[in-house]
């Protein structure tokens, strides 16, 4: 029997009579995305009509998964907001946490000593206030949950950018920062801006080597790392029935790579097979029961130009496998000579050094299956593994039951290196190099989300290409970047040349399901009892104390840094070895925008630091300029901050004394964590004042004391020679948002209003 069955029969219940109201004040039919979106308002029964991109929506999500690296923050602020228990279904998942180097059980063993402090504060926080707990070694967050929890037309929210992966299953689920998440756990609602509505309309049929993956590296290609941008993707169409539960998975998975709120499918016949696979032929009873509102009405898929703000058409017959990369997962090249070309004019390396498959994106049984039957034929036609090979199972449960049916053997076999049931090298837990900052130039190819630079291995060397996990597999026995298997022979050990056949595989497990340990802990129903303990000299972990308000007056505040080019989360607040710390946020804010590059002099953790004139680290010269009470201001270029969810590209600014974040433009969940934190997340009016920025630049706010929706505020930028520019500077605060500035975060107006 699935979790918390009876809130899915609930949001069934009030389904039909929410969506058939909003139809009638909306005056037209309704995409899925807008079913559970009306279905889901936080009063309840629609009233109006929203406009999409512009109206504010408060919304009532059913449910909330966190993984550990971000689940420490959100819990140490959930713990100042005066609550015994969630209000709303919620989980911690362990799976960051574990580094990837020697294989599942070695490395198992070392994250649970040398992070036992966190495992055992989470797993204690989470038995206190009501929370399921999954253990380290349970699996990655979003299989786990697609496997338990993910449902047709129910929302939930995550901190994580890839909770979207839920979409597989129908839901609008959605990554937040840890704030977010926070005021849901403490029964307020959650604030969004109604969404635009893209529509993908998939047509034809995968067949060979083609995969899900394919389709959403396609779509990557059209609408790039900021096309989805406030948006939510709904696919649609003869190609999208026809794939798998898992399939589509992937495809939403990755939708955070373009930007998208969140992607979405139809229920139909394969999202059914799923969740009677994995124990949950309650919900599959009970979405069948109202199926018609699961999926969008039929008028619009028949005329979806009518109905959505963009619409994208894909012929999956015509769709061939792609590879997408370096550096950002937006840059596509089809498989083989494509490929050979460029990486001939772009200088990068042909020989592939691993191939990783997993991920949160690609790491069910049925993504196992089809790369093992690569894999098997490399055993079968003599041929040698020329890359090195790794594998993440998604969960125990697709783990145990890929070991029982000998898929994992298959892998072994070929020397491949079985890692956790965990993130590993997709988050940067990958113990690849003693020294990554000096490794080689070398190419990697993956089935992961994201390819950043240093993303996986902490080498900015390293050219990380994105692909199905079957052309992963192909590209790990050749060895080679430009190797296409579809045309491609192959020298086996006896010098023959052999071709690789299409993949096959398994939708699903032919025995079913099975597993010994999934690795959960349920909390007591009253958690009254339970001690949460932080010590105070722990490196791990800190209890916050809440933020000052900035105020309304805002002068002499110096230029930080400005920031050139990609500015992701990553480079805000890395991952790798700085995940240890992201539940202290004194510690970890010594990484604060050590990523960026400095636009004056094009380096990295160099900045000028305007009291000595000297140059110093980011965190250095801001912990300077804190020391002497000095408001600093950030620069960034476009789609500042995006990537992660981490909140803590937010806090780690504010603690140290960043006033404000003036960029181009925004990534979404970037721009609210810094609303939520209670900064000035402002854009540029005019996109070329970016170039009026100098590097002794002061700054004064002239009207910060008007701040208010709709209202642009004026900053008088002075320069060292004395001669000063107004920029006007554009933002998106609502009422309740400038709230939280004047509060001093979020969370502050949480307490304030809860004691009140």
């Amino acid at each position: 029997m699935a979790f918390d069955i009876d809130m899915i029969k609930g949001v069934y219940t009030k389904m039909a009579e929410r969506v058939d109201k909003a139809r009638d004040i909306v005056g037209k039919p309704l995409t899925l995305s807008e079913k559970i979106l009306y279905s889901h308002l936080w009063d309840g029964n629609p009233t109006k009509a929203f406009v999409r991109g512009k109206d504010y929506v408060d919304f009532a999500p059913d449910r909330i998964a966190c993984q550990d690296a971000t689940a420490q923050m959100a819990l140490l602020q959930f713990m100042q907001a005066g609550k015994t228990k969630v209000a709303v279904p919620t989980t911690v998942h362990c799976d960051h946490l574990i580094q990837a180097k020697d294989g599942a059980t070695a490395d198992l063993k070392h994250a649970n000593s040398v992070s036992s402090e966190v495992f055992n504060f989470l797993e204690s926080v989470s038995n206190k206030y009501g929370i399921g707990f999954w253990k380290p070694g349970a699996g990655i967050i979003h299989q786990v949950v697609l496997e338990n929890y993910a449902f047709p037309g129910g929302m939930m929210i995550g901190t994580d950018s890839h909770t979207v992966n839920a979409g597989g299953l129908g839901m609008v689920a959605i990554g937040v920062g840890g704030a977010d998440a926070v005021d849901v756990m403490a029964g307020m609602a959650w604030e969004l801006k109604f969404p635009k509505l893209i529509g993908v309309r998939l047509t034809g049929k995968l067949s060979g080597w083609t995969a899900p993956k394919d389709v959403i590296l396609k779509v990557a290609e059209i609408l790039t790392v900021k096309g989805g941008t406030g948006a939510i993707v709904e696919y649609f169409g003869p190609g999208a029935t026809a794939m798998s539960c898992t399939g589509k998975g992937t495809i939403c998975n990755m939708g955070a790579e373009i930007g998208a709120t969140t992607s979405t499918f139809g229920y139909d016949e394969s999202m059914e097979r799923y969740l009677r696979s994995t124990d949950r032929a309650d919900v599959a009873d009970a979405a069948n029961n109202i199926k018609e509102y699961l999926t969008a009405d039929a008028e619009v898929y028949a005329n979806p130009e009518q109905f959505f703000d963009q619409v994208i058409d894909i012929n999956l017959s015509e769709l061939g496998p792609l590879l997408n990369g370096p550096f950002t997962p937006d840059l596509s090249t089809t498989v083989g000579s494509e490929m050979t070309e460029k990486a001939k004019v772009n200088d990068w390396p042909v020989k592939v050094e691993w191939g990783l498959i997993g991920s949160c994106t690609n790491s069910s049984y049925e993504d196992l299956s089809r790369a093992s039957s690569i894999a098997q034929q490399a055993l079968d036609k003599g041929l040698k593994m020329k890359a090195e090979l790794g594998i993440n199972p998604g969960s125990e449960q697709v783990r145990y039951t890929a070991e029982r049916d000998g898929i994992l053997g298959i892998f072994e076999k070929l020397d491949a290196k079985i890692f956790t049931n965990a993130c590993g090298p997709c988050i940067g837990q990958w113990a690849r190099y003693s020294d990554p900052k000096n490794a080689p130039k070398n190419s990697i190819v993956h089935s992961f989300n994201r390819n950043f630079a240093k993303r996986a291995d902490g080498n900015p060397n390293t050219h990380a290409f994105v692909a199905s996990p079957e052309i992963t597999a192909a590209i790990a026995i050749a060895g080679r970047l430009d190797f296409n298997p579809m045309t491609d022979k192959l020298i086996n050990e006896k010098g023959q040349e052999v071709m690789l056949d299409e993949p096959t595989g398994w939708e699903l497990p032919p025995k079913g399901f099975d597993v010994k340990d999934n690795g959960y802990l349920a909390p007591e129903a009253d958690g009254s009892h339970v001690k949460v303990k932080v010590a105070e000299d722990s490196e791990r972990l800190q209890l916050l104390t809440p933020f000052e308000p900035i105020g309304n007056t805002i002068k002499g505040a110096k230029l930080l840094i400005k920031a050139q080019g990609k500015c992701t989360t990553d480079h805000i607040s890395m991952a790798g070895p700085w995940l240890r710390f992201r539940g202290h946020l004194d510690n970890i804010a010594n990484n604060t925008l050590i990523g960026a590059v400095n636009a004056f002099n094009e380096k990295t953790n160099f900045v000028k630091n305007q009291l000595t004139g000297d140059y110093g680290g980011v965190p250095d010269v801001q912990r300077e300029y804190k020391k002497a009470g000095i408001k600093s201001i950030v620069v960034g270029d476009h789609n500042y901050g995006e990537g992660s969810s981490r909140e803590h590209a937010a806090m780690q600014p504010r603690h140290l004394g960043v006033a404000a974040v003036i960029v181009k433009s925004f990534a979404r969940i970037h721009e609210t964590n810094l609303k939520k934190q209670g900064m000035l997340a402002l854009t540029f009016a005019n996109e070329n004042d970016y170039d009026l920025i100098k590097e002794d630049d002061t700054f004064n706010f002239l009207d910060l004391n008007e701040f208010a929706p709709e209202k642009p505020l004026s900053v008088e930028v002075i320069h060292e020679d004395g001669s000063k520019d107004i920029v006007k500077l554009n933002h998106t605060y609502n009422a309740a948002q400038i709230e939280w500035f004047n509060a001093g975060s979020a969370l502050n107006l949480i307490k304030i209003q809860n004691a009140s």
